[in-house]
């Protein structure tokens, strides 16, 4: 990973036109090519960014870097502070817990337990920020992100939202709703996630490992 600290304007060209001005901010290259410009606030969330793949160009004291639909983030720097690149290895992703990893699983090979009509697009989709747990399609064909969890918490929305919010830039899938799943939920995480239009599904792991069970039998 690369991480530069410097003064710098940056313009994005695309759907929407944007412009920070002049202004000392963090710029993180990953090794993917996903580029990132981030301010010292705003927890999680970047000022602009550009999702791989994509055509990077450094000619110096500026920055382009252009997508496949022709969007482009250009950076000129002003003054470069610091600038360094890390080498931090593979990573092996987020571990979760014996029930919550075996809900994953069993929503996976029955994603119809989600709703009538639901397909299974793949598991651990990954985004920017990490892995969604399952990205399906329901009856409508719609992209749906399905985040997987024992408990349903207001940090359980949170995350997901997150994920929501890169994965609306992805054309190949978007729009995107999102369903957080859970054995049982907090009335906070209910409230919060009917404010962000992110629906919560209530499931029961022994009905799920019952399926499981009779489909073993089948085969």
């Amino acid at each position: 990973m690369r991480l530069v600290i410097a003064r710098c304007v940056v313009d994005y060209v695309g759907r929407l036109s944007a412009h920070l001005p002049d202004a000392v901010r963090l710029i993180m290259v990953k090794s993917d090519g996903c580029v990132a410009v981030h301010a010292d606030g705003g927890a999680y969330k970047p000022l602009n960014w550009m999702n791989a793949p994509n055509c990077f160009k450094d000619e110096g004291d500026t920055w382009a870097i252009t997508n496949t639909k022709g969007e482009q983030l250009q950076i000129s720097f002003t003054e470069v502070i610091s600038d360094k690149t890390y080498e931090l290895g593979s990573d092996p992703g987020l571990q979760k817990d014996g029930v919550e990893a075996h809900l994953q699983e069993l929503l996976a090979g029955a994603p119809e337990a989600l709703g009538e009509g639901f397909k299974l697009i793949r598991r651990e989709h990954q985004t920017e920020i990490g892995p969604v747990d399952l990205l399906c399609t329901d009856a409508e064909g719609q992209t749906v992100a399905v985040e997987v969890k024992r408990r349903g918490e207001m940090d359980s929305v949170e995350q997901l939202s997150r994920y929501l919010e890169f994965l609306q830039h992805d054309q190949l899938i978007a729009p995107v709703r999102g369903m957080l799943v859970a054995q049982e939920f907090k009335q906070q995480a209910k409230t919060l996630a009917q404010r962000r239009n992110i629906e919560w599904r209530v499931v029961d792991y022994d009905d799920l490992r019952g399926m499981e069970q009779a489909q073993s039998r089948l085969f």
